[in-house]
């Protein structure tokens, strides 16, 4: 298991949030934090640990995706037109590996990562392993042949636990999905509350 897949156990735990919204998260058994001193009693978060705690929360749903990554988005979203919160978002709703996840194809998003990374998906016809590509409107994503009978996307599929939201239009019987709009932070489909604004505080302190 690699570092990353093993460590979104503790993410929930330590955000002390159920983030994925999944029936097996730790935090529906133990709502405190990993390790010995988790069941500590928290002090009152400064302005600086809040804006911390969203950048952590927001980055570690995409799959906890590098600082680096992160940060380039970040980068990207204060050059573009608007609110830089909700440019952050849709950018972040652009990765291939996001829509792979809001496509139902793969059950988490830490699986949608590695889907891609073993060059299981096309993007208009063609074959694209790069988690981080940025799919445009009108992009039609598409699980490759051989691996539409895999285990991992017939158990997504059947998922009852989340449904794909309104930007993302799907096709499970052909296994395909446009990306129809580039969504707003309200059209997301969060099981908790996201907080970009404050992740661009953190990063424009």
């Amino acid at each position: 298991m690699s570092k990353r897949s093993s460590a979104k156990y503790k993410i929930d735990r330590r955000m002390g949030e159920n983030i994925w919204g999944r029936p097996k998260s730790p935090v529906n058994r133990r709502e405190y934090g990993p390790g010995q001193h988790g069941q500590r009693r928290k002090g009152k978060l400064s302005d600086y640990g809040v804006q911390l705690r969203a950048k952590q929360k927001l980055k570690g749903y995409y799959g906890d995706i590098s600082e680096k990554q992160f940060r380039a988005v970040y980068t990207e979203a204060i050059r573009l037109k608007g609110d830089s919160g909700a440019n952050l978002i849709g950018l972040l709703e652009r990765r291939l590996d996001a829509l792979v996840y809001r496509a139902k194809f793969v059950p988490t998003i830490f699986a949608a990562r590695q889907f891609v990374n073993h060059g299981h998906v096309k993007v208009n016809g063609q074959r694209v392993n790069i988690p981080s590509y940025k799919v445009k409107v009108g992009d039609v994503i598409e699980v490759k042949e051989s691996s539409k009978q895999l285990p991992l996307v017939l158990e997504a599929t059947g998922l009852a636990e989340r449904d794909v939201p309104d930007y993302v239009e799907v096709d499970h019987s052909k296994m395909t999905a446009k990306l129809l709009r580039i969504p707003g932070l309200g059209d997301v489909p969060y099981p908790v509350m996201m907080e970009p604004h404050l992740v661009v505080e953190f990063y424009s302190r």
